[in-house]
């Protein structure tokens, strides 16, 4: 496969994981492929799925717990390779690599409010959409108007924002295998400083609130019904708890951080224990938000 290899974009082989995820944690992929655009991304996809090799499609790493053993086979990762944003009338198109925050930026600068909401979630554009990212006010549900998306057959296209099967965490994305390429947002114009004033609130809560200074995969629990994961996991005890280099956060327990060092076991093993006792002491069974991902150990 060398000779595809070149129209693929950059490739890098054995890197490891921990550099390109927001736990900082994970072993090496075999071949790591950078395409800078949409026609090296689908020569890789069709290329690997040619092949029968085990590939998978990452964006910014920041809901991935990888393995410790690492990742066999190709990780095609869409970040600052993948990352244009567009400004077209009331609408910001953004490449599925580009950062949130870099959307909610652009909007600002157009004068068009709806991504407030986004800017401070750690995420891509396509991690955003795969998930329904949401947070304070709004979700990508509201403000989606449109996704370009290759299938697993690799054919491209475009699907209306209720096409996508938005729900809570969940998206069409999940449920057919689709690669995000380009979300386009439905927006409205409003005074600049209105959006700024509103952004910074947000941005000044999720400081206060959440431990943005250690190294996470954001929540690492789904909300059950009715309940609120960082409450429960509070009243169980489990405030700080701490298991090799992970630990429960003390700022808040929704959180699971690593303090330095911590595996990918130190983590899942943490999880496990935080289900356990949640379960045990409220008879509620917490989802993981994040994945994990990688060779079993």
């Amino acid at each position: 496969m060398e000779k595809e290899k070149r129209n693929w974009g950059q490739v890098l082989e054995g890197v490891p994981m921990s550099k390109y995820t927001s736990f900082k944690i994970g072993g090496p992929c075999d071949r790591m492929v950078l395409p800078s655009n949409l026609e090296e991304l689908s020569q890789a996809l069709r290329d690997l799925r040619a092949s029968g090799e085990d590939f998978m499609v990452m964006g910014r790493g920041t809901n991935m717990l990888v393995s410790d053993l690492g990742i066999r086979g190709t990780v095609i990762r869409l970040a600052d390779n993948f990352s244009q944003i567009r400004v077209e009338d009331d609408r910001v198109i953004a490449q599925s690599g580009a950062l949130l925050k870099q959307v909610a930026n652009r909007a600002l600068e157009a004068g068009l409010s709806g991504l407030e909401f986004a800017h401070g979630i750690p995420g891509s554009v396509g991690g955003g959409v795969t998930m329904n990212a949401g947070a304070y006010d709004g979700e990508m549900v509201d403000v989606v108007a449109s996704v370009k998306v290759m299938t697993p057959e690799g054919e491209v296209k475009d699907y209306r924002g209720d096409q996508m099967n938005f729900a809570y965490r969940h998206s069409a994305v999940q449920d057919q295998g689709l690669v995000v390429l380009e979300v386009s947002y439905q927006l409205e114009k409003k005074d600049p400083r209105l959006i700024k004033e509103k952004m910074e609130d947000y941005w000044q809560r999720r400081l206060n609130k959440q431990p943005l200074d250690k190294a996470s995969a954001g929540s690492t629990f789904k909300r059950p019904q009715g309940y609120y994961a960082g409450k429960l996991i509070d009243d169980a005890g489990l405030r700080g708890l701490a298991h090799g280099g992970a630990q429960v956060s003390a700022k808040h327990c929704g959180f699971i951080v690593n303090q330095g060092g911590a595996s990918c076991q130190d983590v899942v093993e943490l999880i496990q224990t935080v289900q356990e006792v949640v379960l045990a002491k409220f008879g509620v069974k917490l989802e993981p938000e994040v994945k994990v991902i990688g060779e079993k150990e």
